[in-house]
Formats: C-alpha cells, structure tokens, sequence
C-alpha cells in the first residue's frame, strides 16, 4: 500500500513550472527521501501534499484521500515538519505539549515521556532559547506523541550546523524505534539523508528523474576507472559521465549488474586495467545534476 501517490502532478507560479507531471509513490512503513537542489520543486511538491498549494494539474493522493479535500481526520494523521513553520516562541516545551496534547484523541502520554527522554529535551525551557536544533527536536516532539501515520519533514536540517545535523538525525534514528510511521523527509543535505533514507526520489528543475529503493539505486551505480584505455575511447552504453586524464579513464556506470557488467568491460576495453567503486548518495545525486544540465563529463578528483 501507498500511503502518498501522485499522478501528473504540476504546479506553476504565471509562467515559472516549478513541478511537472510528478508520478510518485511513497510505500507505507518506508522512510523515503525527495531530493533535489534548491529550487528543484521539493518544498513546492510537500506544500501540495499538505493542502497548502493547489495543483496547476494532476492529483495527490495522502492517507487515500485527494490533497485538495485533506481535513481534520486526515491530518490527526499526519505530523509535519517545515523550517519554515511558525512556532510560539513564548511558550516553553512543557508549554507547548500541553497546548497540542488536548487537539490528539490518539495522544501516547507514555510515547511522549519516552521522546523526551530520548530527545532529552528540557520541559521548562522557551522555545525561544532553544538552539535551532533543539527547536526542530521540540517540534519533533510536539507531532509523534499522537502517532501519525504519516510524518512529513521540509528540509529539516536547514540552519543546523553539522553538529545539530548529527544530533537531529540521531533523534529521528531514536525514536523511528519507538512507532511504526512512513516518513517522507524532504532535503538537500544529502550524507544526512542516506542514513535514513531506504527510498530516493530525486527532483531535478521540477522533473522526477528517479525514484527506488536506496539498495537498488547503489547497487546499480559503479564508478569505473579504467587504466589504459586507447586515447579518446567513447564510452559504452549506460554511461552518464566520463573523463579521461592521461592514461586513466573513469566512467559512471548506471546499470551495473555484477560479474556480467565487468565481463563486457573487460571485452571492450582488453588488455587494460579495470576497477568498479561503489557509490555513495552523494556521488550518484551529483551524476545526475551534472547529467541533467548537459554535462557528460565529470570532474577528474
């Protein structure tokens, strides 16, 4: 089961298309990560899941329900995250629990000790002298004590310097044990990503360039270098980048399938060496930018 399906899903701003024709599937239980550059359409494609953009075309589906007709039963279900959200500084955590806990008929007060715990978050600060991590970690825990189904995160980790990242990702990892939700984190900071993601849908100018299991997408991408490769060898097909420097030539290879691969690597370029690297996130959500904007040749390291 989805709990998220889009279908053609587009919205414009007068003549800017900041999302085209999206068809994505978000499968329940996964923890799947939309990524993209600034300005790829990601916080515009969460608004619309939210009911805060209308679409231009298409439709999302949430909890089984058109985006466009969302209410207050669904979103007792949902539990959303945005950098950009709002909060009542004035209030301290203990504050602001109490303000959300009587809107929650399905509010865990055992869950919420448990967060706290884990989160280690103190109940008579202000919101407004929390670091910026430990605001996102209040808000964290103002939404999960009511179990939603769904938890929805608009790039979490903006303004968090790498130790704030770390603590935040580390918070998520923490309490993804304490309840079974479908997690869709939207995000550019992609090392943070790859530790919680097990699904990648990559947006790119508006456009869906991938989605899969984070399992698959690395298994089937292998950064090649071959040494000794007769000058200006063209490379094969399922290439998406290559570069020569000297007697060294490295490809990125994107339908990697084992032995099978290496044994028609090896057939078209005999007699030289040939090594295949696995990739990181990071790595592969490059290739793609660069391969998206033309450029089929990569930056020699």
């Amino acid at each position: 089961m989805n709990i998220i399906e889009t279908h053609n899903l587009t919205r414009r701003f007068w003549k800017t298309e900041a999302v085209h024709g999206l068809d994505l599937a978000v499968p329940e239980g996964s923890v799947t990560a939309l990524l993209g550059a600034n300005g790829a359409g990601k916080s515009t494609t969460i608004q619309m899941l939210m009911n805060l953009l209308t679409p231009t075309a298409g439709e999302a589906r949430v909890l089984g329900v058109d985006s466009r007709k969302l209410g207050p039963r669904e979103f007792a279900q949902i539990g959303y995250v945005s950098e950009n959200q709002q909060q009542p500084l004035w209030m301290t955590v203990g504050q602001l629990l109490d303000y959300c806990r009587p809107f929650y008929p399905t509010w865990d007060r055992e869950l919420e000790r448990a967060l706290l715990a884990k989160l280690q978050l103190p109940l008579d600060r202000k919101l407004k002298h929390l670091s910026r991590g430990m605001l996102m970690k209040a808000v964290l825990l103002s939404v999960l004590p009511y179990r939603p189904k769904l938890l929805v995160l608009d790039e979490p980790f903006s303004g968090l310097d790498a130790l704030m990242r770390d603590e935040f990702v580390r918070g998520i990892l923490e309490v993804s044990a304490l309840g079974n939700w479908t997690v869709l984190v939207s995000s550019h900071d992609i090392e943070e990503v790859e530790r919680l993601a097990d699904n990648i849908a990559l947006l790119d100018a508006g456009r869906l360039r991938l989605s899969e299991s984070t399992e698959t997408l690395q298994g089937r991408f292998r950064r090649v270098e071959v040494t000794g490769a007769p000058a200006g060898a063209a490379p094969p097909p399922g290439v998406i980048e290559w570069e020569q420097a000297g007697g060294l030539t490295r490809f990125i290879e994107i339908a990697y399938a084992g032995e099978a691969t290496e044994r028609a690597w090896r057939e078209r370029f005999a007699g030289a060496s040939i090594t295949a690297y696995p990739m990181s996130l990071r790595e592969i959500f490059l290739s793609f930018a660069r391969s998206g904007r033309g450029d089929t040749k990569m930056a020699m390291a």
